[in-house]
C-alpha cells in the first residue's frame, strides 16, 4: 500500500509550521529587513564584467581563500581565530547544530528570537528551550542562568541586535552567559551595520564563543554569505558537517569585489540609520502605535488592532511583518524594515489611513 506524508515524515516535522516568505510583487516591500539601496550604476557594471570572466563549467575555490582573507581584514578578526562561510547565516546555524547538540542534545536561545534557531534545531532533531526576555524585551538573566544550568545545552545562540525586538542586550550579561555554558555559544551579528556593538574583538577572551556575521542585511542579500569567526579547534571539528562547494563561485566573487567597495554599503547603512531614527519619531507620534527603539535596520511597533492594521496596510500596497501571535510577548506587534525616504513616507501614509479608517 502507498504510504502518504504522515506515514513516513517525522512527527515534530509534521508539526512545524514553514517558514514562509510572502508574494511582494508590486508592493513596497518592507518585510525582509533588507538594504531598499541598489548599489550604484559603475559597481554594478564592474560585477558584471567580472561575472562576464567566471568559468562556470569549473567547481568553486572549496576553501574560498581568497575571500576569506579579505574578510579577515575587513571585518577585523582578531588574530588567532578562524573564519567559516556559509549560505547565508541559516547554513552556519544548521551546521553549528549539526555538529553540536545534534540529534536529542539541546539548544537553547532567548524569546522571542529569530526564528531559525528553534526550526533548525527541529530540523536536526534537537531539542530547543526557549528562555523567554522580560516584558522590556531585556535579557531576562535570572532565568537564562538557570535554564543553562537545568537543561546544559551543547549550544546557545544570542542575536546582538536581538531580532524581532532590535535592541541590544546589556554585553555584561551576555558575558556572564558565556563564562557560565557548559557548552558553546554563537552570539549572532546579522545586524552589526546598524548598531553600535560587537563581541568580535571578545572572542579571544572566551574559548567556546563564535561571533556569526552576514553580509545580507548590508546590501548583499542576493549572494548569500554567511560568516562564522571563532577558534580554530571549534571550526575545524564543525567544519566535517559542511557540505562541498557550499560557497559557490559568483559569491565569492562578488563578495570579494565588494569588499573592496566597503565604504559604499557602509554608507548606505548610515542612511538607513538616520532613516530609522526619524521613522522612530514618526511612529511615535501616531496615535495607537507604540514603537520601540532600534539598533537595526527595522523597527517593532505595536498597536491594539494589529492583524487589521497588517491587513489595511497590504491593501494600500505595504508589505510589513507581522509578529503577533508568534510568542505572548509580541501580542499587536508588528515589524517594519526601515526603507528608503519614499519608501518610509508611503508606509507611514498607509499607516495613519489604515488606523483611521
Amino acid at each position: 500500500m502507498p504510504k502518504t506524508p504522515e506515514d513516513v515524515i517525522r512527527a515534530e516535522i509534521l508539526a512545524l509550521k514553514g517558514y514562509n516568505v510572502p508574494d511582494a510583487t508590486g508592493m513596497v516591500k518592507l518585510d525582509a529587513m533588507e538594504n531598499p539601496y541598489p548599489l550604484p550604476p559603475e559597481l554594478r557594471a564592474r560585477l558584471a564584467r567580472l561575472v562576464e570572466e567566471v568559468s562556470f563549467n569549473r567547481y568553486p575555490d572549496f576553501s574560498a581563500t581568497g575571500l576569506k582573507a579579505a574578510l579577515r581584514r575587513e571585518l577585523d578578526v582578531p588574530d588567532g581565530m578562524d573564519l567559516m562561510l556559509g549560505n547565508g547565516s541559516d547554513e552556519l546555524i544548521q551546521m553549528v547544530i549539526t555538529a553540536t547538540a545534534g540529534s536529542g542534545g539541546v539548544v537553547l536561545s532567548v524569546e522571542p528570537a529569530f526564528v531559525m534557531f528553534r526550526l533548525i534545531g527541529t530540523f536536526v532533531g534537537a531539542r530547543y528551550v526557549g528562555v523567554d526576555l522580560r516584558n522590556d524585551f531585556s535579557l531576562d538573566i535570572e532565568q537564562t542562568l538557570a535554564a543553562l544550568e537545568r537543561e546544559r545545552p551543547a549550544v546557545v545562540f544570542i542575536a546582538y541586535p536581538n531580532n524581532p525586538t532590535g535592541n541590544l542586550f546589556d554585553a555584561k550579561l551576555i558575558e556572564r552567559v558565556i563564562e557560565a555554558a557548559p557548552g558553546l555559544v554563537v552570539v549572532d551579528e546579522a545586524y552589526h551595520a546598524f548598531a553600535g556593538d560587537s563581541f568580535m574583538a571578545r572572542l579571544p577572551r572566551h574559548p567556546n564563543l563564535l561571533v556569526m556575521r552576514t553580509l545580507s542585511k548590508l546590501g548583499l542579500a542576493g549572494i548569500r554569505l554567511g560568516v562564522l569567526a571563532g577558534g580554530p579547534a571549534w571550526l575545524k571539528e564543525i567544519g566535517k558537517v559542511r557540505l562541498p562547494y557550499n560557497i559557490n563561485t559568483l559569491t565569492q566573487i562578488i563578495a570579494g569585489e565588494m569588499l573592496q567597495h566597503l565604504d559604499v554599503l557602509t554608507g548606505q547603512a548610515g542612511a538607513i540609520k538616520l532613516e530609522r531614527g526619524r521613522l522612530l519619531q514618526e511612529l511615535q507620534r501616531i496615535r495607537g502605535v507604540t514603537a520601540y527603539p532600534s539598533d537595526a535596520n527595522f523597527i517593532l511597533f505595536r498597536t491594539n488592532e494589529a492583524e487589521r492594521v497588517f491587513d489595511g496596510l497590504k491593501q494600500r500596497g505595504v508589505l510589513i511583518r507581522s509578529l503577533h501571535g508568534s510568542h505572548r510577548l509580541l501580542a499587536g506587534c508588528l515589524r517594519v524594515t526601515v526603507g528608503t525616504p519614499d519608501e518610509n513616507a508611503a508606509f507611514l501614509t498607509a499607516l495613519k489611513q489604515t488606523l483611521t479608517a
